[in-house]
Formats: structure tokens, C-alpha cells, sequence
């Protein structure tokens, strides 16, 4: 009688399982084995074999429940091993799969209402967004040295050309953005989210600016603050423990690189309202942030649960009305499509090569979390389609060159003074 009842629960669950995923998986090839021995065979046989073990009925049954929250937390917890492939491919065929909304109808469900409550995920009045920029910026920085570049850029790099190093493409994303500024010796220029402190000291040295940076991070204020002192920069450059509400204007210039991310979605227009207070009426403003393109889409649970607390990616759609009500105007565009993908994938590969500092640092929870993290991101961006875009905000119109080329010609202008201020 017992044996006939574990056989009719392992039979229930493997059918439960096909049930819920044979559909899903229509492209690729991936092999899933279980605890039980049951081997499933997902997709249409194309493109190289991924083979994914799982190591016990709970973490099965999570899976076919709540997807979008268990792969991650499976394969963090080492419940979920890639045997074969390796973790980008994995991604890759969940990624493709999922872009048509082929998972079973009760996902849907779960994620209407993760979407239908995104406002209260993402309501961050000050004390909260202090508490959540530290839940992800405050570990130790020693993490963020094994895969970031020596200026510690924390954001999509620019790559001028495909074969260019990621120190490259970082100080190409910083010409980039200080050629859209429009930066003049002497401007006050505000950093909002200055992370480490690259963009301020970048602005600094190369434009002879007055740059003032505020993050709510204490680890990124102290070394931000060690590397103005070390460059001796200090009486140009300041860095504060300061929220973007509590600040003081007027600034000539305003930069904001990956921070709006951080911001909620219900904070958009406080957001954008003091950028329209704190910009000097010329003043200039560029705002470099995530975006997707089909319009607003749920955090995903797994990075909202375990990497960024209260965070959103916004969709134009959120953020254009915003902008309109503040009074600013939109006066330049630019979509980044793949330079995020390959700026991620240069950093999960020198994470993946740091995994034994990564593991002795934070464990090898920790370090898997964050291998998925990071492989997560790199697939949204190749194959569901999340982008970049730096849009530049004035007060008025007559604020920016009448044509583009100011950029084209200020970039050129700051690579031959990072030929001689940026030496080793």
C-alpha cells in the first residue's frame, strides 16, 4: 500500500511537471532529471543540450508553483545543478521560452498581482531607500572589485567599437555623458546616485566642475570620498550621505547614471519635479537609466527579493508623463540596445573567475546568487529586450546646440584630455 502511494506521487508530480512546462519550452533543448530518477525532455531537440538536475521534490514542486521566484532561488541554494551548458545557456532557453508567455496560466496570476502591487514594493519614502541602497551597496566592496572596472562603474559601459575592453567602454560611457552635459569650468554640477565617485572625479579633472555627489550608500561615501582625497580633488569636488529630496540647488548641470532605477515607481514625479528645482534655468540635465520597451512589466522576484529591495525598471511610458508634469523638456534621446548585455556578460565572466575570493568573502550562497543575478541580467537584455536610454532634460529649449554634433565634437575634445589627465 506505501510503495503504491509514493509511486502515485512521483507519477502525479512528474505529470504535474511535464504538464507544466512541456508547453512552455518549445525552443531549445533542456534536460531536466530529478531526485526520483524521472528525466524530462523540454523544447524542440535545436541548438545545444542543457542538462539541469534537481535534488529533491520540494525545490520540483516550487518550480512548476512560482517559476519567476524558484529557478533563481533553486539554483542559489544548490538545490537546482546545471550539468551541462553551463548557467548562460540555461537562461538563454528560459529566457526565449518565456519572452511568448507560454508558462502555465497560474504564473500569470502571480504575476498580475506582483505587478498590481508594485507601488507599495517600490514606496520608498527616505528611511526606506536608505535601508534598501545599503541592503545592495553596503556588502563589502571587495565584491564589487572582482568584476568591475578599476573606476568601479557601476552601470552599462559604452563600447564604441565591439572588440573594446571594458576599461574602455566605461571611460567612453563617461565622455559620452559629459559631452551631453555640456560642462563648462566653474559649473556646479549635482551627481545623483554618484556611487564611487568615478562620474564626479571624471567631471572634475576634465571639465575644471564643481561637482557635488550624493548617494545613501556609507560604503560607497567613504571610498568616493578616499579617492577625491587621493587625487586631490577635494576642493572640487564633495561627496554626501544625502537623498535627492533633501538637497539644495541650484546646480548648473545634473547627471544621473543607474540611479533612477532605485527611485519607484510611485516617486517618479517627485523624482523629475526636483531635477525641474535644483537645474539652474540654462541648466542641463541627463538622466542614464534601464528601460523596457514594451511598456510597464513586474520587477522580477527573485532580483526584487535578494539583489535590489523597493527597485524598478521603468517603462518610457512611466516616466514620460512625469517629466512632462515637472516642466522640464526633453530635449535629446538615445537608446543603448546590446551594450548593457555585454557590459553584464564581461562581469559575470570576472565574477565566475573570482568564485573562489567571491566564496571565502560572502560563501557560496552568496556567490551563486549573485552568478545568477548577473546571467539573468546579461539574458534579459539579449533576449527580452531591456535596453538603456539617456535622455537630456532642460528648462528650456534654447539650453543645447541646435544640432547633435556639439556631442560627437565634445567627445572628441575629452579624449584629447584624458590623454593627458587620466595617465597611470
Amino acid at each position: 500500500m506505501l510503495f503504491h502511494l509514493i509511486f502515485d506521487k512521483v507519477n502525479s508530480m512528474s505529470t504535474l511537471f511535464n504538464f507544466a512546462f512541456k508547453n512552455a519550452f518549445r525552443k531549445g533543448r533542456l534536460r531536466v532529471s530529478n531526485s526520483r530518477g524521472v528525466v524530462h525532455e523540454l523544447g524542440d531537440g535545436t541548438g545545444p543540450l542543457c542538462a539541469i538536475h534537481l535534488t529533491n521534490w520540494g525545490t520540483e514542486f516550487h518550480l512548476i508553483l512560482d517559476p519567476a521566484l524558484a529557478f533563481g532561488e533553486a539554483y542559489m541554494n544548490g538545490d537546482l545543478i546545471v550539468e551541462e551548458g553551463g548557467l548562460p545557456l540555461f537562461l538563454e532557453i528560459i529566457m526565449r521560452n518565456t519572452k511568448g508567455n507560454n508558462l502555465p496560466r497560474w504564473t500569470f496570476i502571480l504575476e498580475t498581482l506582483r505587478f498590481m502591487i508594485r507601488r507599495i514594493d517600490q514606496f520608498n519614502p527616505r528611511a526606506r531607500a536608505r535601508r534598501n541602497a545599503s541592503a545592495h551597496y553596503d556588502i563589502t566592496p571587495e565584491i564589487y572589485k572582482l568584476f568591475l572596472d578599476s573606476d568601479m562603474q557601476y552601470s552599462c559601459a559604452y563600447f564604441e567599437n565591439e572588440d573594446d575592453d571594458l576599461e574602455t567602454a566605461q571611460l567612453a560611457k563617461k565622455r559620452h555623458l559629459a559631452a551631453k552635459l555640456l560642462v563648462e569650468p566653474g559649473h556646479n554640477v549635482l551627481d545623483i546616485g554618484s556611487g564611487w565617485g568615478g562620474m564626479a572625479l571624471y567631471l572634475a579633472r576634465l571639465e575644471q566642475a564643481n561637482v557635488t555627489g550624493i548617494t545613501l550608500s556609507h560604503e560607497q561615501l567613504k571610498i568616493a570620498e578616499e579617492r577625491a582625497k587621493a587625487a586631490n580633488l577635494n576642493d572640487q569636488v564633495s561627496f554626501r550621505l544625502e537623498d535627492y529630496r533633501e538637497i539644495t540647488g541650484p546646480f548648473d548641470r545634473i547627471v544621473s547614471v543607474g540611479m533612477l532605477e532605485h527611485v519607484g515607481v510611485a516617486h517618479y514625479k517627485t523624482f523629475f519635479k526636483r531635477v525641474h528645482e535644483l537645474l539652474d534655468e540654462d541648466g542641463v540635465a541627463v538622466i542614464h537609466s534601464m528601460f523596457w520597451p514594451d511598456g510597464p512589466y513586474p520587477t522580477s522576484a527573485f532580483i526584487k527579493k535578494y539583489i535590489f529591495p523597493g527597485g524598478s525598471i521603468p517603462a518610457l511610458s512611466d516616466i514620460t508623463p512625469a517629466i512632462e508634469a515637472s516642466g522640464l523638456r526633453i530635449t535629446d534621446m538615445e537608446v543603448l540596445r546590446l551594450h548593457y548585455a555585454r557590459t553584464v556578460q564581461i562581469w559575470r565572466e570576472r565574477f565566475e573567475s573570482n568564485r573562489e575570493e567571491a566564496v571565502r568573502l560572502k560563501g557560496g550562497n552568496f556567490f551563486r546568487m549573485w552568478q545568477f543575478y548577473l546571467a539573468g541580467s546579461e539574458a534579459s537584455f539579449r533576449y527580452h529586450d531591456l535596453m538603456v536610454f539617456q535622455i537630456q532634460l532642460t528648462r528650456q529649449q534654447r539650453a543645447v546646440p541646435l544640432t547633435r554634433d556639439y556631442i560627437h565634437s565634445g567627445e572628441r575634445r575629452l579624449a584629447g584630455r584624458e590623454r593627458t589627465k587620466l595617465k597611470p
